[in-house]
């Protein structure tokens, strides 16, 4: 059995996991792949999963070592973002060609590459990622990789996630498998301190993460690593001295930080920085884990002062919006810890929800929506799009909140759509974000478009048989009812009466 394969057994058997450990051992071994529905998207790979959580490291050169292709299809998959290095942001890649496969010049051209990167950026560490096609013909990343460490003196981690052992999810895993195997715990700290804490699972889309950093470093709270977002080397490589971790997007990394708590004890609880509660309880449970580890119980009253101050200030912003949102039906078309977190920040201020997709979300996550909506019947799996555009083009929903690739099912139902996923160009976490994202909501829903495009077109519009006679009386400019009607004039009878 090859050492990826004892891997991704590993990584299919999660105890951390309550989903998986319901299963049987032979269902357990499938791990969660689901069949793929012919003339559906796909979806990522593994390598795909892999690249989105290893590439938000900013200062860490990625070299993918595969024909060019592989690159040009996963880089810059997310809105991930950056406060200071920039060399996430260049592309490398070994490029091999037929020519290269057949005469067997993979791992040369690799070292090679290894060796130019060092040269020309000098980074703190390269990542190289195994492909499909390099797996197939047998490049050994790992002992390369091995070698030009010895030989450049800096880390060189494998990641061996080739597209074709699993779904993107699976990547997710094993890259954290990765950063266990080659980088955690390889640098020792010297500024320990008693308010350390991970943050794991955050990837700092469109910047989300800033809205909340600044609120633990008034309590006084350092974040050692945040996994992976805006994250450097040196700060995950010395992790493992965290006292305590959140894990805000468990289906990716539940792996790690289970077995950064076995290997490091350090306690971890899954939490969410949506909605003003679940950002509030964020805070209170990090403070309470680090009075667990030995920090000084006043952190506890200092954070319960500071919720509740930014509570009021959050609060406050938001009634100017509840007038024109409460009753609003919204519904989510997301996954994950988006299907509860965006729910319970929404109901907050009035809004109703009508459906929430709970694909891609954990038993706890859909404990978590059953005990917000208290009702099973507004929660479902995955909704064909001819279905979706039903209850869209029958008004069930004022608005549908989800990712690029349902956004033309909404705006084919002429109904107004809002990002929440990766590719947001807004950021929604903490209190500031929950304003953000109700801002945002209010604008689409009264955007004046809607009234607009739901209007009959000028050639739909059917004359009664009094404006046919009194159009054939008077000439033939009235035969155009539309001619001299703005686009801002409703297309009523009455609007054409006025235009006349």
């Amino acid at each position: 059995m090859s050492p990826l394969t004892v891997k991704i057994n590993d990584v299919f058997d999660e105890p951390a996991c309550e989903k998986n450990r319901s299963k049987d051992a032979k269902a357990r071994q499938k791990g969660c792949s689901k069949p793929l529905t012919p003339g559906a998207a796909a979806g990522g790979c593994a390598f795909d999963g892999a690249k989105i959580v290893l590439q938000p490291i900013t200062d860490v050169a990625h070299l993918i070592h595969a024909p060019l292709a592989c690159e040009g299809n996963s880089w810059d998959n997310r809105g991930a973002a950056s406060s200071g290095p920039t060399l996430w942001r260049t592309s490398f890649t070994t490029d091999l060609t037929e020519l290269d496969v057949v005469m067997g010049q993979g791992e040369r051209k690799l070292f090679k590459a290894i060796r130019e990167i060092k040269e020309n950026y000098a980074p703190p560490a390269i990542f190289v990622y195994s492909t499909c096609p390099t797996e197939l013909i047998g490049d050994d990343i790992e002992a390369v990789c091995k070698r030009a460490a010895e030989k450049f003196g800096l880390p060189v981690v494998p990641v061996n996630t080739p597209g074709f052992v699993g779904s993107k999810n699976l990547g997710n895993k094993l890259a954290g498998e990765a950063l266990l195997d080659h980088v955690i715990g390889t640098v020792e700290p010297d500024d320990i301190g008693p308010h350390d804490i991970n943050i794991l699972g955050e990837f700092n889309l469109s910047g989300e993460f800033w809205l909340v950093k600044p609120l633990l470093d008034r309590l006084g709270i350092r974040v050692r690593a945040c996994i992976p977002g805006d994250a450097r080397y040196l700060d995950v490589a010395s992790a493992h001295r965290a006292r305590a971790a959140m894990l805000v997007c468990s289906t990716a990394l539940i792996n790690l930080a289970r077995k950064m708590e076995e290997r490091w004890d350090i306690p971890f609880f899954e939490g969410s920085f949506y909605g003003i509660t679940d950002t509030s309880e964020a805070l209170r449970q990090i403070a309470k884990l680090l009075v667990k580890k030995g920090a000084d119980p006043e952190i506890l009253a200092r954070t319960e002062a500071l919720i509740e101050k930014e509570e009021a200030i959050a609060w406050k912003k938001l009634e100017a919006y509840r007038p024109r949102l409460e009753g609003k039906r919204v519904l989510l078309n997301t996954g994950g810890v988006k299907s509860w977190s965006v729910v319970h920040a929404l109901m907050e201020i009035g809004i109703e929800i009508v459906g929430t997709s709970i694909k891609k979300s954990t038993v706890e996550d859909k404990e978590r929506i059953k005990q917000i909506l208290k009702d099973e019947n507004h929660m479902f799996e995955s909704m064909p799009a001819r279905d979706l555009y039903d209850m869209l083009s029958e008004h069930k929903a004022d608005i549908m909140l989800s990712g690029g690739r349902t956004q033309f099912i909404a705006l084919k139902a002429k109904i107004p759509w809002l990002d929440i996923n990766q590719e947001r160009q807004h950021a929604y976490a903490g209190y500031d974000g929950m304003v953000e994202l109700v801002r945002q909501i209010d604008l689409a829903i009264h955007n004046p478009i809607w009234r607009q495009v739901r209007e009959p077109a000028p050639w739909e519009y059917q004359l009664t048989a009094e404006e046919e006679l009194a159009g054939t009386q008077s000439g033939p400019e009235t035969l155009h009812p539309f001619k001299n009607v703005s686009p801002q004039q409703p297309r009523t009878s009455a609007g054409v009466e006025e235009s006349r």
